[in-house]
């Protein structure tokens, strides 16, 4: 019988056994329960009293530089931007300088082609008239050498034709200066019908 008693005990407690692991599948024990709640209480106090704080404090910190590198961007920004704008303006005022410096340079060119023409109009005037100076100096020259030239040749062939002699100067230059004038008088008509 013992082994009978012992065997329905065996049996009882399997089924007693059997019913709590059914019930505490889904629940845990209450001590489990109640220990998990005073733990994660226990994590939950330190985390927000420690942990939290340190977390806030990187996370402030992080804010305030990103708002600090935000508004050094924005300052760069203006400031990149009132450069650009200033270079803008000196490049203006460069090629308005360069526009006016190649004006004058063309207006001090044309100036200097002018006097140079001036000066080589009266050069050519000077020229012109000292070589009419020259030939008029010339052709007289040229004119006196014929007269006597001519004066004595025709002395001579007067004193051949007339058979008596010319050596008298007096009558030898009248002579010469009839004959030279009545050269140029004929002379004279012939440029003149030529021209008509």
């Amino acid at each position: 019988m013992m082994a009978l008693t012992l065997g329905s005990a065996a049996v009882s407690a399997a089924a007693e056994s059997t019913e709590s692991t059914e019930s505490n599948i889904l629940l845990p024990e209450m001590y489990d329960i109640t220990w998990s709640i005073v733990i994660v209480a226990i994590i939950g106090v330190v985390f927000y009293r420690f942990a939290l704080p340190r977390f806030q404090a990187v996370l402030d910190e992080r804010t305030a530089l990103i708002q600090g590198g935000i508004a050094k961007a924005e300052e760069a920004q203006q400031a990149a931007d009132a450069a650009l704008a200033e270079q803008q303006v000196l490049l203006a005022e460069a090629r308005a300088d360069a526009a006016r410096v190649r004006e004058d340079a063309r207006d001090e060119g044309k100036a200097i082609v002018a006097d140079h023409r001036t000066k080589a109009a009266e050069e050519a005037a000077r020229i012109t008239e000292t070589a009419h100076r020259q030939i008029e100096a010339e052709r007289q020259a040229a004119a006196v050498s014929l007269r006597s030239d001519v004066g004595t040749l025709a002395t001579e062939l007067a004193s051949k034709i007339v058979g008596e002699s010319l050596a008298d100067s007096a009558r030898q230059s009248r002579v010469v200066d009839r004959f030279l004038d009545e050269l140029e008088a004929a002379q004279g008509v012939v440029s003149t019908s030529k021209g008509a």
